[in-house]
């Protein structure tokens, strides 16, 4: 068991700690607060203490749909109401999907007696609903998706291996949420600058977390120790898409880093540019707009933890409005995290 806190015991008195029951409660609370600080996979134990305890972690439903069985991307739109996109991670084909605030999955009410949604879309007939497929498109490891005005930006950016050599992000015009199919506007090839081999010496190439920012895209590396893929080690790099090549690869540039915040899995810039949230399997940082608008790493973060039991594997995150955050788990449960007004500095 824990040792109780020399102030805390000191405190007690003789018929309190004679009390069972009060025993019991006191180790109740001590072990909830150890879980709550309990180190993130690539976080230290020193730094999972530094985080601050987050606000409720509201759960607002499920997503039940049964293709959609690995969320990874998750974000709202900006001109449909009650509309969120999500993604699944690498093994799907190129699409995603319309889902309302509970999970529920958006369906065009005329193909009701032709595709099923929710749970039932596991019996096989009617089929399930698809989702919005994508034509001129693959999927490879879909990891994040970003929106801005009426353009979704869904990054194909993840390399868990450090070795792909086809990264990259589609631009689409978002769709109406009833649509099928789309197509991207165009597909932007990228590269890091500072990766010289294939598979890289340094694991340090692969990205879950992407955000876009007066039209300009930004990608956050994940790191590995060694060249384990399951060994994520804290840490990660800020690059920035300078250019918009369509038939060529566009090299990214490195413009900040960050050696001690949790492996992100996600990124999402607040409706107003003014906060980034970057989230981790369990934690969110939140780093106030820089003065040069580039240097997001070096600004000084509120950091939030998150419950593992009940955030599970958080894998994205999306801003619903300047003070709340929705937040999805690769389970495909959802929450809401308010996180107030920006802190003065």
């Amino acid at each position: 068991m824990l040792p109780l806190p020399s102030g805390a015991a000191n405190a007690m008195t003789t018929s309190a700690i004679a009390s069972a029951p009060l025993r019991v409660l006191l180790w109740a609370v001590l072990l909830a607060c150890s879980a709550s600080l309990q180190a993130a996979p690539g976080q230290s134990a020193s730094e999972a203490s530094a985080l601050d305890a987050a606000p409720a972690l509201n759960r607002t439903g499920r997503v039940a749909h049964a293709p959609i069985d690995e969320i990874s991307g998750l974000v709202r739109s900006r001109w449909q109401d009650n509309v969120w996109w999500v993604h699944n991670d690498s093994g799907d084909g190129p699409r995603f999907f319309a889902i309302d605030s509970t999970g529920a999955v958006h369906r065009a009410p005329w193909h009701a007696s032709e595709y099923a949604v929710g749970a039932e879309a596991d019996q096989g007939t009617p089929p399930a609903w698809p989702g919005v497929q994508l034509g001129a498109a693959a999927h490879i490891d879909y990891e994040d998706i970003a929106v801005e005005d009426s353009t979704l930006y869904l990054g194909d950016i993840g390399n868990n291996g450090n070795a792909r050599r086809d990264l990259g992000i589609y631009v689409i015009r978002e769709p109406f949420y009833y649509d099928r199919r789309s197509r991207p506007v165009k597909h932007l090839s990228i590269a890091y600058p500072d990766q010289a081999s294939f598979p890289a010496a340094k694991w340090h190439f692969d990205a879950e977390s992407l955000f876009v920012d007066d039209g300009t895209l930004y990608v956050l590396t994940k790191h590995r120790k060694g060249q384990q893929i399951n060994e994520p080690a804290p840490g990660t790099k800020l690059y920035r898409l300078d250019t918009e090549h369509p038939h060529r690869v566009n090299t990214l540039t490195l413009v900040d880093r960050h050696d001690s915040i949790p492996p992100p899995t996600s990124a999402a810039l607040s409706p107003s540019g003014d906060r980034l949230a970057v989230l981790g399997y369990n934690s969110v940082w939140l780093f106030p707009r820089p003065a040069d608008g580039t240097h997001w790493l070096s600004t000084e973060p509120r950091r939030l933890a998150l419950s593992p039991p009940r955030s599970k594997q958080a894998e994205a995150v999306t801003w619903d409005d300047a003070r709340t955050l929705r937040i999805a788990n690769e389970q495909r449960d959802l929450y809401v995290l308010p996180v107030g007004p920006p802190t003065s500095p």
